[in-house]
């Protein structure tokens, strides 16, 4: 990212002495963050959201999924998704909320380097080849690749929500 977007207060959800976090400590947040939430459309309407992990790169935040899974046939359907992370507490923390398109990532190159991302994030248990615009985990054989396959997706934000506790505070970060 160029320029690094100001934060707008809201102060009707914002405590008198709260002020706006800055972007880059929000970006920590997200580099930081272990769990997400993905909150994708059905096309019935229906929401879907299911936990995963995901990790932030290159001004954005990629996640993977197996083609078949619910997120991914939602996506298929409509790209609009929301990535929420944060913590379960009233009084302290900072919940974020990125909104965006979750586009799939079918690069090899870039797919290398989000994967050399989520081991350096997460460890070696995360650790997947790179082919044909997918993800594999396991051996490499025929059988173990068809059922390993996962598609990545990139959700560059379009809108970013903090809620900051302890002062309480409630940013928005417009793209």
């Amino acid at each position: 990212m160029t320029t690094a977007p100001i934060g707008e207060l809201d102060a009707r959800y914002s405590d008198e002495q709260a002020t706006a976090l800055d972007w880059a400590d929000a970006v920590k947040a997200l580099e930081r963050a272990e769990l997400f939430w993905v909150s994708t459309v059905r096309p019935d309407g229906r929401l879907h959201v299911t936990p995963l992990i995901a990790v932030w790169h290159a001004d954005a935040l990629y996640f993977c999924t197996g083609p078949e899974e619910q997120k991914a046939r939602n996506l298929r359907i409509d790209d609009h998704c929301a990535l929420t992370t944060g913590t379960n507490t009233w009084n302290q923390g900072l919940d974020l909320v990125v909104e965006g398109r979750a586009i799939r990532s079918t690069d090899d190159e870039e797919l290398r380097r989000v994967a050399a991302a989520l081991v350096a994030k997460y460890g070696p248990v995360w650790s997947f080849q790179v082919r044909d615009g997918s993800f594999y985990h396991g051996t490499g054989s025929a059988r173990e690749e068809h059922s390993s396959a996962a598609w990545v997706y990139r959700v560059a934000p379009t809108t970013v929500y903090a809620f900051a506790k302890g002062p309480f505070a409630h940013v928005r970060w417009r793209f």
